[in-house]
């Protein structure tokens, strides 16, 4: 029986300063090798429940249970294991590159965690080949196309060997052959993912279930394929039945 990687329990959260809630007791669980998606309207608090996944925003500590990531509850004495083992992929990455080089930005993750010398060297060359971009260790990122530096921060990821992918808006902003090659490298990937994105395909070609998030709550869990083809629901919720699926036979 498959471990469960993440498990959210009636998770609230709610910005300070402000009076309404985000996350409204979202509760799930991902075992170890699904691949998850999350789709809602804008503002449903998809990303928001990303940053819960390995700690960027704290839960309240009355509530410090309400996330755990292989059993361990996401609190400061397991903020470093659950970091590495929980690697979390920006929507931009502009946010999450910010060195000379690119081998500066693979390893600096990595190097946090403890890695020098020819072991960082051998895992920084590993996840850039993963990401097929050997060869590119002295380019700056910020000279880099958007699919070139959405896969460098993915490597970042990589490099440090993580369990689970957290992804946001992973193919945002990518052209058709961008987002088939960040497919295509995923679905290489055995880590766990959970895949927030409007790119209903990518959800359809990667993620056996999705969660339909609105309004801060859990509206549904269910099978990919069944979810996303009840016309009725996605629009209900500011979505559409994605194109790859109209044409489909329901069996």
């Amino acid at each position: 029986m498959p471990s469960v990687a993440i498990e959210a329990q009636d998770l609230h959260f709610r910005y300070d300063g402000t009076s309404q809630e985000v996350l409204r007791g979202i509760s799930f669980r991902v075992n170890e090798g699904e691949s998850v998606g999350i789709v809602g309207p804008n503002g449903a608090g998809k990303s928001t429940l990303l940053l819960h996944m390995n700690g960027i925003l704290p839960t309240s500590p009355d509530k410090s249970q309400a996330v755990r990531v292989f059993g361990l509850a996401i609190t400061g004495e397991n903020l470093f294991t659950i970091r590495q083992t929980v690697g979390l992929l920006f929507q931009d990455p502009d946010d999450q590159l910010f060195c000379a080089t690119v081998y500066e930005d693979v390893a600096f993750g990595p190097s946090q965690f403890g890695y020098s010398g020819e072991k960082l060297v051998s895992v920084v060359e590993s996840a850039l080949a993963m990401v097929d971009l050997k060869g590119y260790e002295n380019r700056s990122p910020h000279h880099l196309s958007i699919g070139e530096k959405q896969r460098v921060c993915l490597a970042g990821i990589l490099a440090c060997q993580p369990k689970v992918l957290v992804l946001d808006e992973p193919t945002h902003g990518l052209d058709p052959r961008g987002k088939q090659h960040l497919k295509t490298i995923l679905h290489s990937l055995p880590a766990t993912k959970l895949i927030a994105t409007h790119d209903l395909e990518l959800v359809v070609e990667m993620c056996s279930r999705t969660l339909l998030i609105d309004g801060g709550s859990l509206i549904t869990d269910g099978p990919t394929l069944e979810l996303l083809s009840d016309e009725s629901l996605m629009l209900s919720h500011g979505l559409e039945k994605p194109h790859i699926l109209r044409h489909r036979h329901p069996h």
